[in-house]
């Protein structure tokens, strides 16, 4: 894939020759773990790290998992145009740089945006060419199951997550593909699938998961 970025500070455009893909899924479809497995076992391969105004979370490291800021920075950068997409959830809010995407893409690189269906529709809206990717649980049980077994959330926010998951679920046709996420190497498997074809210039074979989705959604 090749595309061309806008130029910056007058300077003349360049070609940019990674690949960008956009990773989506609904709380406690397993799409952190998936993608740490995706990156680890490719080095072409890189997470964007994302702003965010919420508070580091035990084991949470600056620059790592995310860069920490207040509302009123987040609320600069986002005046000045610095973030490629942005979007708010559960009062927080989380941006990706633009300069870091751009930059990371001239070098070769191919980029993970790990982000929600907001984000996702932003970054599209780009030149970018980006290809989504839409993460699916196996059923409403192994969805509440997963947030559960999270440990950081009370019972009240348990049941918010749950309720947005069937909202972030119902926006999954906006997607290039659908990977379920059942079992854990089934569902990495997938994943490399979409990255190995997108290299190709290729399109893996799309799945009919229209059964599974009435049942998420019913």
């Amino acid at each position: 894939m090749t595309a061309t970025l806008g130029a910056e500070r007058g300077e003349r455009d360049q070609p940019v020759t990674g690949c960008l893909f956009v990773i989506a899924a609904p709380s406690g479809a397993g799409k952190t773990t998936l993608i740490r497995a995706l990156v680890a076992s490719d080095p072409t391969l890189q997470v964007a790290v994302s702003h965010t105004t919420r508070s580091p979370r035990t084991g949470e490291c600056e620059g790592v998992h995310y860069y920490f800021v207040d509302a009123s920075t987040f609320a600069a950068m986002r005046e000045r145009g610095e973030f490629l997409e942005s979007a708010t959830v559960f009062g927080h809010c989380y941006g990706t740089s633009k300069q870091a995407v751009s930059e990371a893409m001239r070098h070769g690189n191919d980029v993970i945006l790990e982000i929600d269906w907001q984000g996702a529709a932003q970054v599209r809206a780009s030149s970018l060419g980006a290809v989504s990717i839409f993460l699916l649980p196996p059923c409403r049980e192994t969805l509440a199951e997963r947030l559960r077994g999270r440990g950081q959330d009370t019972a009240e926010e348990i049941a918010k997550r749950a309720a947005q998951a069937l909202d972030d679920i119902s926006h999954h046709a906006e997607f290039d593909h659908l990977v379920v996420n059942d079992t854990f190497n089934a569902a990495l498997t997938a994943l490399r699938d979409v990255v190995t074809a997108t290299r190709r210039g290729e399109k893996p074979a799309l799945r009919d998961h229209s059964a599974l989705l009435r049942k998420l959604l019913s």
